[in-house]
This record gives structure tokens, sequence and C-alpha cells, in this order.
């Protein structure tokens, strides 16, 4: 307890500036105690205010008061200095290079925890107390530790900056608004801060919805990544199974052709070997019927020879082996080789004029390719285009395998419900995605080269079922003397060289669709930049008698 005790005095007797024991201890009119140094100090930097006040409690004092030292603190601070020298704080914190330090301590400052922006002054938590006991500092502004805070005195008149001009853009102080910037649109700092403040949420809150879409767009990247990886996972699988499946088949046929070769080895060999067996029983029996007529020969007694001859065997018949006997050296099967490496041929004649339909096509993730800048580019993202007859207004023929349509005067059509009941307009049975392109060659002076989605609608005359004239169709105008392009019934003027022929272009992922004007050269009618949420067929509409559309075959 005694110790405890001195520990209570040390506290007590230290002074609040250089936070060390009182020497020649002094205290001012409000019951305040510092060291005489310390307190003459403190005040020698006001002296410039004509004010000095008290630096716990704020009370000023003028005229500067006339200190004197306190006897009693004296004689406590000699008694407590005959125990020792006090032991430092534990807790304290000294304030470093990167620190804001405390403005009142002396000596080796404290490291400040808060700074006010009324007094323009940083403390320690020591030198802090006051702002949170005395009523005098209750409607001060306490913020976190700053250096900066003389940045809030004006330099010309030294004044606090309370003001902002909006002309200039500029902190200011009373003064400054009544001198350079009289006239000037100026507010308090605080009806500055809080409009600034408001539009400071305002791009806050844009940041904060282009980072939710990045996020989005991320997932999406990533559900895209992983739909990739799937997919191809997949079709390796795929491949495999395929690939396993054709070489089994190929053993199989490789098996039976190998039995059937065995099995016609064997009827071939039997063949030769009983043709073989009757043919050396004849030249054994030609052999006895030569020798008995041999001997014969040379029987000398002529009426012997008479005689027995008579009983000799009738003479052979010609052989009749001879045809039946085909010799084919080292061709019995020249047939079957023939005929398998004809399979051979066509089999790899397949496989290279289809690879490319089987070959795994490319997959944008980020980035969709430039668009092809020469025909030749276009030509490798070529499709071929036929026209859906269930679609075909009741007036347009087609032809050409159904890549032709012809407006006529008279034609018939069973009903269907694909089909367009008003408009003169027929859709591809192809579905687009991808990058494609096409040709259209055209004749007549209404024809619409267009690309719509397949839920357009197709019963009525209305604007929801013409091609270019919603939002679920694009559309080129080709009159005779001019184009033009349409979309949700917005007809823009389209300027370019006039030809039969137009090219479209279409990278569905990237969202682009392009026209040209096709002849020696390409030239570029209009471009579309969009986001395509289905599938696209390409279509035609033909507004006049006679007016044609083919889709050219470009393979």
């Amino acid at each position: 307890m005694a110790q405890k005790g001195v520990q209570l005095d040390h506290e007590i007797l230290s002074c609040s500036i250089c936070l060390d024991l009182l020497k020649d201890p002094v205290t001012t009119t409000c019951g305040h105690s510092y060291c005489m140094k310390c307190i003459k100090g403190f005040w020698d930097g006001e002296d410039e205010k004509k004010t000095h006040s008290c630096p716990q409690c704020r009370q000023s004092f003028t005229p500067r008061p006339v200190l004197l030292k306190n006897t009693m603190l004296a004689a406590l601070e000699e008694e407590l200095k005959k125990t020792g020298p006090p032991a430092a704080p534990a807790d304290l914190c000294y304030a470093g290079a990167e620190d804001v330090a405390c403005d009142v301590c002396t000596g080796r400052k404290l490291r400040a925890c808060k700074s006010c922006l009324v007094c323009l002054t940083s403390y320690c938590d020591k030198h802090l107390q006051p702002h949170y006991e005395s009523a005098v500092f209750k409607e001060h502004k306490l913020v976190e530790p700053s250096k900066k805070l003389q940045e809030n005195i004006c330099s010309h008149h030294d004044e606090v900056k309370k003001l902002f001009c909006r002309t200039d853009q500029q902190s200011i102080c009373y003064i400054c608004s009544v001198d350079e910037h009289k006239g000037h649109d100026t507010v308090s700092a605080a009806a500055e801060r809080t409009e600034r403040q408001r539009e400071l949420q305002g791009s806050r809150l844009n940041i904060q919805l282009r980072i939710q879409d990045g996020e989005k767009e991320v997932k999406l990247l990533q559900q895209e990544v992983q739909a990739v990886n799937g997919s191809a996972d997949k079709a390796v699988e795929d491949s495999e199974k395929t690939f396993t499946e054709l070489i089994r088949l190929v053993e199989k046929r490789s098996s039976d052709v190998k039995q059937q070769l065995r099995s016609q080895q064997e009827r071939e060999v039997s063949r030769v070997r009983e043709l073989q067996e009757k043919l050396e029983q004849e030249i054994r029996e030609l052999k006895r019927r030569d020798a008995e007529l041999k001997l014969l020969s040379h029987t000398e007694d002529h009426n012997q020879f008479l005689l027995s001859y008579p009983s000799l065997p009738a003479p052979l018949s010609e052989a009749t082996h001879s045809s039946s006997i085909n010799i084919r050296p080292l061709s019995y099967f020249e047939d079957l080789t023939a005929a398998l490496s004809a399979v051979r041929d066509k089999l790899q004649d397949a496989l290279r004029e289809e690879w490319t339909n089987v070959s795994p096509t490319e997959v944008d993730v980020l980035l969709p390719a430039a668009e092809p800048t020469t025909r030749a580019g276009f030509l490798q993202y070529s499709q071929e285009i036929t026209l859906d007859p269930n679609t075909a207004f009741t007036l347009l023929v087609l032809s050409e395998g159904s890549r032709k349509a012809t407006r006529m005067e008279q034609q018939s059509y069973s009903s269907h419900p694909d089909r367009f009941t008003a408009w003169s307009q027929v859709l591809s049975r192809e579905s687009l995605t991808g990058r494609c392109y096409w040709e259209v060659e055209r004749r007549g002076g209404g024809v619409y080269v267009a690309v719509a989605y397949k839920n357009i609608i197709r019963a009525g005359g209305g604007t929801e079922c013409g091609f270019g004239y919603n939002d679920k169709s694009w559309s080129l105008v080709c009159d005779l003397n001019s184009y033009s392009f349409l979309y949700n019934s917005i007809k823009t003027p389209v300027s370019g060289p006039r030809s039969s022929r137009v090219g479209v272009y279409l990278d569905h992922r990237a969202g682009v669709l392009s026209f040209y004007s096709v002849s020696e050269t390409m030239t570029l009618l209009h471009r579309v930049q969009t986001t395509f949420t289905q599938q696209l067929h390409a279509g035609v509409m033909l507004c006049n008698v006679g007016d044609t559309a083919e889709f050219c075959k470009l393979k």
C-alpha cells in the first residue's frame, strides 16, 4: 500500500507538459500546476496571440499571469526525491519519425492519439484528458492524429480556414472572403464538404456498381472456363469412344475378312486337290493301259495277238478334266485385295475432306477474332444457306435446291405454324452461331437481306413480324439505286457502291453483324455492334413481283 501511495504521489506531482516530476512548481489561477520552466516556455509561444491559456483546461488569462513558486508542492517534491527517481510509465509511447507527436509535450514527445481541429493541436492521451473532462472543449472536433493541421491556417491572415471559395476551388479564411476573394462564390467549409461528400458517395456508388458488374463478368468468365473445360473433357471422352468404336469396327472387319479369306482358301485348296486326285487316278489308269498295250504289241504270235486284241478295254474317251482346271498363279485373291484398297482410298478421302467438320472448332473465351479484311478471309467462314419452305410466304417460290426465292403473283402453300402469313419473307433452315459468312445475289428493287431470331412473330401484318421493323431482326434494304439499314423500325441511310451481290458476316459471340457490297472488291456498307441473345437465322424479304434473292454457293 505504501508503494502504491508513492506511485500516486508521483502521478499527482508530475508536470502535464514535460510529464516529469515538478521542478520549481507553480500553480495557475485555474488550479493546475506546472514546472516554472515548462509553463513559461509554453506561454512564450503564445505571446504573439496576446492571450495566454492553461495547457490543460484552456482557460485564458489576460494579461499574462505572474507565477510564484508553490512552496507546498516544492516540499512534497523534495520528499519524493528521497524515495528515488520515479519509474518511467510502462505505457508511454514516444513519437517516432512516422508518428504525429503531441504538441504539448516538452522534451521527448509522446505519440499523439488525437488532433483537435479547433485548437489545431495534437494531443497524447494525457494532454487530451481536458477535452473529455471540461465543458469548454465540448464543441471541439477531435480527429485522428494529423500532421497537416497547419494547412488549416491561412498563411496570409493567420486565421482558421472555415470557408471555401468555389470560384477558385480553395479553402480560405473569413478575411480572405472580404479581401482577395471578395465577390466570389463562397460557402462554409462544412457546406462544401457536405456537397463534396454527396458527390463522393455518388462516385463510390458508381464504383461499387462497376465492381459488382466486374465481379459478375468474372463469375461469367469463370463459368465459361468451367463450361469450356467440361465441354472439352466431354468431347475428348466422346472422341475416344468414337475412335475406339472405329478401331473395333476396323478390327472386326479385318477379322471377318481374314476369316473369309481363310474359308475361301480352304475351298480353293479342296477344289484343286480334288481335281489333282482325279487327274492322278486317270494318269495311273492310262499308265496301266499303256503297259498292257505295250505288252500286246510285243507278242510275236499273230494268232495270239488277234485273239487277245478284242479283250482289251475300249479306247479311252478324250480326257474331260482339262476344261475344269483353271490355273490362276498368284491371282486368287487379287479382286479382294483391290476392293480393300478401294475402301482404304475412300476412307482416306472421307477423312481428308470431312476432317474440318470433325476437328474441334476454335473456342473464344476472352477476345473475339478480328473481322477479316479480304474476301478470301471471309470465305473461310462461309456458311451454306438453304431456305425453309415451311416459313415461306405464300407468294414466294423456292428453287435451286431451296437456295433461291422468287416473288410470284400466285402461289399456294399448305398452312404451317412457322409460315409468315402477311410479310413476303422467308427464313433459313440453318441456325447461325459462331462466325458465319454468306452472300446473296439479288434482282429487283425491293429486296431485304436480313437476319432474325427464330422466335420472331409469323402470323399477322404487324411490325413485330417484318424484317427490320422490330428488335428481333436486322435488315439491309436494297432498293434500285440506294441502300438503307433497318432495325426496330428505325431506318438509317447507307452509302456504298451498287452491286447485285451482298455479303453478310456474322460473329454471334462478339455481337458483330456486317453487310458488304461484293464486286471485284468488298466495301463495308453497315456494321452492327450489339449483343445477340439467341441463335439467328438468315432471311430475305421480296417486295415486288419478279424480285429474286439467291444464297450463293461459296465452296
